[in-house]
């Protein structure tokens, strides 16, 4: 790679956090309770996902094709009004201007991630009129083969998020220099093939490559230590506050969600993101009136099982469990089998929603008295909201406390 260092380099504006850390509105200190006061306890850098750095290589890219000049760097703009700027670490123009192509480092700040380093090249060329966009998968980005993924069997592993994000910003770009925005988009990984065996996707049916991911753009780092440490002082803030109902979510869709079905303040939602075990057993020594569970529900349908560490690494869907459950919410043997042999938990999940089987609520109602049980009698009611990649609620427990 060259000028990796230079690449390495991105910087935000005043809307928002990145890998430099976060901060509130308008730079002002970081709030005192919350997603964002969490990151900042703990102390560790923030950094951009493989969508993020596709959405910026796109954009310079597609400059450079109405323009002949490649704008760098590039900024773009978030879902949640991050605004960073990318480097260019390589950038190519065809002599005829029938394509053109920059690449970005992914730069993961202080998340373990096996992308960290990558270089995310993009090309775009023009299509004719009325074509839109259309993805391609380049070298060392996958190609999904089986169902159960939230895109069609054949597509490029290029996420909805990311494709929304790269369209957005084309035809901002097509609208400010007089292009028609109809292009296809090639995405690459360099070395994604083999980046690609150190994760979930040859045994997801992704193959090939990596997969374009990002659902906020930003990379929230996790250090097993220091978040738990900043979980600790979530409840802390939150319990200080007076906050009798706390909410430990999965991520950023999630808390949209908990806020969005109990009205939570800031302070008193929790990044549990993977550590469900560090929540409940705080929570067991530091009690809170009600604690809502919320997130994806392959995640959640873990701790229905029994697992604490919700990390891909530590733990895994089993598709045995949730076919036992079907069994339970009225299943028959054809369709327990098909649940067990699913590829994921989201194709579980349809396969009984066509049925009829409220596997949603199942799991819910499961990791709900997993959570229970973990409490061991503190003075807590529980509830838990199952959703989807796009945050619809798909399955929902009724709250339960100690001894009910």
């Amino acid at each position: 790679m060259d000028r990796v260092a230079k690449g390495q380099v991105a910087t935000v504006g005043a809307s928002g956090a990145g890998p430099a850390g976060p901060q509130g509105p308008g730079g002002q200190p970081p709030p005192t309770g919350g997603r964002s006061a969490q990151l900042a306890h703990t102390g560790l850098r923030s950094g951009w996902t493989t969508g993020a750095c596709a959405t910026a290589a796109s954009a310079a890219a597609y400059t450079a094709l109405l323009t002949g000049e490649f704008p760098d760097p590039v900024r773009i703009t978030l879902p949640k009004g991050h605004t960073p700027s990318f480097a260019l670490a390589k950038e190519e123009l065809a002599a005829d201007r029938s394509w053109a192509r920059a690449a970005v480092v992914k730069d993961a700040g202080d998340d373990p991630d096996v992308t960290h380093g990558a270089l995310i090249r993009v090309t775009v060329r023009e299509l004719t009129a009325g074509s839109g966009v259309v993805f391609r998968a380049g070298p060392g980005v996958g190609t999904v083969t089986r169902p159960g993924l939230p895109l069609e069997v054949g597509e490029p592993a290029i996420n909805p998020v990311p494709r929304q994000l790269i369209s957005g910003h084309l035809a901002e770009v097509a609208a400010r220099y007089g292009g028609r925005g109809d292009v296809e988009v090639e995405v690459s990984v360099d070395h994604g093939e083999e980046i690609a065996r150190s994760t979930w996707n040859p045994r997801l049916g992704i193959l090939g490559g990596l997969s374009i991911l990002g659902t906020t753009g930003v990379v929230v780092p996790y250090s097993c230590s220091a978040w738990i440490d900043s979980i600790r002082r979530g409840v802390d803030v939150a319990r200080a506050a007076g906050r009798r109902h706390v909410a430990g979510c999965t991520g950023s869709t999630s808390e949209k969600v908990a806020v969005a079905l109990y009205g939570l303040p800031e302070d008193a939602l929790l990044d549990m993101g993977d550590f469900a075990g560090a929540v409940l057993k705080y929570v067991r020594r530091h009690p809170v009136e009600r604690l809502t569970v919320c997130g994806g529900f392959a995640k959640l349908s873990k701790l229905a099982a029994g697992h604490l560490d919700l990390h891909s690494a530590r733990s895994q869907v089993d598709k045995g469990f949730l076919a036992e459950l079907a069994r339970r919410g009225g299943a028959d043997e054809a369709l327990a089998a098909e649940v067990a042999g699913a590829n994921t938990g989201l194709a579980a999940l349809q396969l009984c929603a066509a049925a009829g089987v409220p596997l949603g609520d199942l799991v819910a109602a499961a990791a709900r008295d997993e959570a229970l049980a973990v409490l061991r009698g503190a003075p807590v009611t529980v509830d838990v909201v199952c959703i989807d990649r796009a945050g619809l609620v798909v399955g929902r427990s009724a709250p339960r406390g100690p001894g009910a």
